[in-house]
């Protein structure tokens, strides 16, 4: 675990380029990035350029507040699964209908970009590699920990999470699921992750498949076996 000396980012790409240099010094086995779309692929492509890595997404999504759209009540993973936050029971107490209705919503969303993604590339294989699961920054920590239960389920050797910025006690929380926490920021007053970026412009679909079309070509011409130890 490691926290930089700055304050903000440049952008996206910066904050996966300064994670990768904390990260360079672990070993590694077949390292695969795991990066939580849309914001965190861009990290992740940086990520896995710097530390010639696997590029793939884990489809993990929030579900929403009702009224509050940017609150987390929970988190569903890509097999359908439920993580709901504990902080967030008050919000569903009678709100079952409403629950339903966004998991469904989600798993529609989790489904089309499937098909965006596995039309590029398969998914990437995860038993027994060292797997980095990374965002952009984590608020209520709710989509990651749905990332890291689902991949822990299907047996890495390491599972480590990289994020640029998150509050110091949903980092702390999340340690608990991983192998190794990687971290740069975990600022008392945190917000949220956009106050920690100059540029935090919104990524599109067509900017998630581009970045994970060229990481595929690239890790398939050059780093196919690629271990570090």
């Amino acid at each position: 675990m490691a926290v930089w000396e700055g304050n903000r980012f440049r952008d996206r790409r910066e904050a996966g380029q300064l994670l990768a240099e904390q990260l360079r010094h672990i070993p590694m086995v077949r390292p695969v990035v795991l990066a939580i779309p849309r914001g965190g692929v861009v990290v992740g492509a940086a990520l896995a350029e710097a530390l010639q890595a696997e590029l793939d997404v884990i489809l993990s999504r929030k579900l929403r507040a009702p009224f509050q759209p940017e609150y987390a009540l929970g988190a569903i993973a890509e097999d359908g699964s439920i993580l709901l936050n504990p902080e967030a029971l008050p919000l569903i107490q009678g709100a079952d209908e409403y629950l339903e209705a966004e998991r469904r919503y989600q798993l529609q969303e989790i489904a089309r970009r499937q098909g965006l993604i596995r039309a590029i590339r398969p998914a990437a294989e995860v038993t027994g590699r060292t797997v980095i699961i990374t965002d952009d920054g984590v608020a209520t920590g709710s989509t990651a920990l749905a990332a890291l239960q689902t991949v822990h389920a299907r047996h890495p050797r390491e599972l480590i999470l990289a994020v640029p910025v998150g509050p110091p006690e949903r980092l702390r929380a999340l340690a608990r699921h991983c192998d190794r926490l990687i971290y740069l920021l975990a600022p008392d007053d945190f917000h949220a992750v956009g106050q920690y970026y100059d540029s935090f412009e919104p990524v599109e679909d067509e900017d998630v498949a581009q970045l994970l079309r060229d990481a595929y070509q690239q890790y398939q011409s050059s780093f196919q076996g690629f271990t570090r130890e």
